[in-house]
């Protein structure tokens, strides 16, 4: 099924009744086709080879995979286990276990993502100064979540500033390249793209005002865990007294870790960092590290936004107050 979105709606996720359709992110942006999924089984799926991607957007989709399962123990088990970084997914299931609407409370969930999404849009966009240069990393707009984005969507709703978007690829799977990067070229935002590591000389050039990225789980003492290679952007940031912010739903929270070494690291398969797309660079017979994820320590966060309201350190304690 192919179906290419609107210039300014992007729709990451269609719930159709007795389907969920998927827009996907691995055909992007050469091509907007849409993947039916019809069971839990379909959707595990497409989780697991990033049809759909975004820890929002992954607890969306699971919770219309369990509908499609039927609220089954099975359905429940097979997405729980499709990605293991993003709490976000095991949230959303069990929120969908205590439901008697399973279709309802899908929906709801939806629905409650782009209401934060817009919620933090605003909150983080008064951290943002005029005409800044904004740096981020991965994907964190309407493709992440339900709709509009989290460190994205702060983007977006400081958009009338001025700003322009520092876009780093984000290496090994280019989530920034071809993704964030479409996203802001299509709404019209002023966007460089640049390779991860040529972040450290734009930021001692004076290059970057202001970093914001996502978050795929936030530990109770507030480290972060994002896309591989937002550590050392951090680390880079606080060299240069840059601010560097993180934009996540209140759902991305696990209170329930003490700190980030606590937290799940997703491995993926070798071949997304010897090749793209069927062209392989890497010699046959090296070795492989492809770690999806890093740990940010919480003194290298400058402040958390979620919807409702701003984390500062010391962060145990204003988590804790803001989750309440």
């Amino acid at each position: 099924m192919k179906n290419e979105p609107s210039s300014s709606v992007v729709e990451p996720i269609r719930w159709k009744g007795d389907r969920l359709e998927l827009l996907d992110q691995r055909l992007l942006p050469d091509k907007a086709v849409y993947v039916a999924c019809r069971s839990a089984e379909e959707v595990a799926q497409a989780i697991r080879d990033m049809v759909v991607r975004g820890a929002p957007a992954i607890g969306c989709a699971a919770a219309f995979g369990f509908v499609l399962g039927k609220g089954s123990e099975a359905a429940y088990n097979i997405l729980a286990k499709s990605r293991p970084t993003a709490v976000n997914l095991v949230w959303a299931l069990e929120r969908m276990k205590k439901a008697r609407n399973l279709e309802a409370e899908a929906i709801a969930i939806y629905e409650e993502d782009i209401a934060a999404n817009r919620a933090m849009g605003k909150l983080g966009a008064e951290l943002i100064p005029e005409g800044a240069r904004v740096m981020t990393h991965c994907n964190t707009g309407a493709l992440a979540t339900a709709g509009y984005g989290t460190a994205l969507g702060v983007i977006r709703s400081a958009k009338d500033k001025k700003i322009s978007v520092i876009a780093n690829e984000t290496r090994p799977y280019l989530q920034g390249a071809r993704l964030t990067a479409w996203e802001l070229v299509r709404e019209g935002i002023p966007c460089t793209l640049i390779t991860d590591s040529m972040a450290g000389h734009l930021m001692s050039k004076g290059e970057v005002d202001v970093v914001i990225v996502g978050a795929d789980r936030i530990a109770a003492n507030g480290d972060v865990a994002n896309k591989i290679g937002t550590y050392p952007l951090a680390v880079l940031a606080k060299r240069h007294n840059i601010p560097f912010y993180v934009a996540a739903p209140c759902s991305t929270f696990d209170l329930s870790i003490p700190d980030g070494s606590r937290i799940p690291i997703e491995e993926r398969p070798a071949a997304e960092v010897t090749g793209y797309r069927g062209t392989r660079w890497a010699p046959e017979g090296v070795s492989v590290r492809n770690p999806a994820f890093d740990v940010t320590p919480a003194d290298l966060v400058t402040g958390i936004i979620c919807e409702k309201g701003i984390a500062y350190p010391p962060y145990r304690e204003s988590i804790a107050a803001l989750l309440k």
